[in-house]
């Protein structure tokens, strides 16, 4: 296990940050046991903020018939939507939701080319509400595989999210459980599939990115 990239920047000031805390607190404070406490929840802060930004190590397989878990985290919605932004038509929807003990890397539930990318500015409701997925910001991704298979998902953010990452840009082509982005501090993913998919996960189900099946494509 390693520390993603995506968290470079962040430890780094968070550790100046609570070095700075801590110095002043040790020698500012004549309370011993205050002192003791301060760099006590900056430790605890700082192994939080490093386990936030792991990078888990685990084999990645590739099926083209499969849709794998873009995400570490619980299904909280499967069930037949209307999809507006691009398909405009009937889909299912699998929703994963990701805590702030989760990992938050996001990767492919499919492989293929890149068809379409939009990212979305709005608020920051709590990502399981069902509104989260048209009214939150998020990054909408349409990957279509060898198949002509097309899959939409979106990565949004939750009311602690403030930032999605999205390394997809139209046109480019990337494997399936390879690395789309990042989303930090809790939020979700939704996944639009065709009606005739084969849901394969059920409510309330823990998912592991790149290791869970969601669903079977026909």
């Amino acid at each position: 296990m390693t520390i993603h990239k995506e968290g470079y920047k962040i430890i780094i000031y968070v550790f100046i940050l609570l070095a700075i805390i801590d110095f002043l607190a040790i020698n500012y404070i004549s309370v011993s046991f205050i002192s003791l406490g301060i760099f006590t929840i900056s430790l605890l802060f700082f192994v939080f903020i490093l386990r936030f930004f792991r990078k888990p190590s685990r084999v990645i397989v590739t099926d083209d018939n499969y849709v794998y878990a873009p995400c570490d985290g619980k299904v909280v919605v499967i069930e037949q939507t209307e999809e507006n932004e691009y398909f405009n038509d009937k889909r299912i929807q699998v929703s994963i939701f990701m805590s702030v003990w989760n990992v938050h890397i996001n990767w492919f539930p499919v492989g293929g080319i890149i068809k379409y990318v939009k990212y979305h500015p709005g608020k920051f409701l709590v990502a399981r509400l069902p509104k989260s997925s048209t009214e939150n910001e998020r990054t909408t991704v349409v990957v279509e595989n060898k198949n002509k298979q097309q899959v939409l998902f979106r990565q949004i953010a939750g009311v602690v999210a403030r930032r999605i990452i999205c390394y997809a840009k139209e046109g480019m082509k990337f494997e399936q459980n390879s690395e789309v982005g990042f989303i930090r501090f809790g939020s979700r993913v939704d996944i639009l599939l065709p009606l005739n998919t084969e849901i394969k996960v059920n409510i309330n189900q823990n998912t592991v990115g790149t290791q869970t099946v969601i669903a079977k494509l026909n």
